[in-house]
């Protein structure tokens, strides 16, 4: 007869133990091993850098989870767990290099004054540092060709910093305002970084931003 104050008797909790050992508990699919998920933050980071440097060497196109998990040092599953789809975790690579959430409070914490000058400045910066202009390259040539680049490209730019910018201005048409920035903005990347068309590819880039400062200035705030 089986004692009931033995834990190995059919009340008493399960034996964690197997013949050789603890015995390993079995995760479903798509989700991270323990010691993984324990990493938490320091693991997405660690993720979201190496989708940045991927996407920027191979493009969106020849990009894959696999990839990017490999130069992460992490399992593929681990990627999709914190970061979904392929597309989510392109804008997130590409949120590392342009920060909107400590940008627009940035640009727009001094007031209208100065503002087509900062946005000019915040942009060109970004663009001439190599570590954040490489993925930037990447979804700009992608989004030619790739709706989810496209995607990421209207999400960050437009709604993440030029629209929440415009709006605070308080200004009549601030989605169409923003976009005619953007415009204006996007069409210099293309010239100097993609088609690199001189003497805009070479220009000082102070000499950009003094030029380019007032156009910005009118768009987000004359009304």
């Amino acid at each position: 007869m089986t004692d009931p104050a033995d834990p190995a008797g059919p009340t008493g909790p399960a034996d964690p133990t197997g013949p050789t050992g603890p015995v390993k508990r079995r995760r479903g699919p798509g989700r991270p091993r323990q010691d993984e998920a324990d990493d938490g933050p320091g693991t997405q980071e660690r993720i979201r850098l190496a989708a940045r440097e991927v996407f920027a060497e191979r493009g969106y196109d020849k990009t894959s989870v696999r990839g990017i998990a490999k130069v992460a040092g992490v399992d593929p599953a681990l990627v999709h767990h914190y970061f979904g789809s392929k597309d989510d975790l392109f804008a997130a690579a590409i949120e590392v290099s342009m920060e909107p959430a400590l940008v627009v409070p940035a640009i727009i914490g001094e007031g209208p004054d100065g503002i087509g000058e900062r946005l000019a400045r915040y942009f060109l910066g970004i663009w001439e540092n190599p570590l954040t202009r490489a993925p930037l390259l990447a979804v700009l040539r992608s989004a030619l060709t790739h709706e989810a680049a496209a995607k990421v490209l209207r999400a960050l730019i437009l709604r993440r910093v030029l629209e929440r910018v415009a709006a605070d201005l308080d200004v009549p048409d601030p989605t169409f305002r923003a976009e005619l920035a953007a415009s204006h903005m996007i069409g210099i990347a293309m010239l100097r970084y993609v088609v690199q068309v001189e003497p805009m590819a070479s220009a000082d880039p102070e000499r950009i931003i003094a030029l380019v400062a007032p156009a910005l200035q009118r768009y987000l705030t004359e009304e």
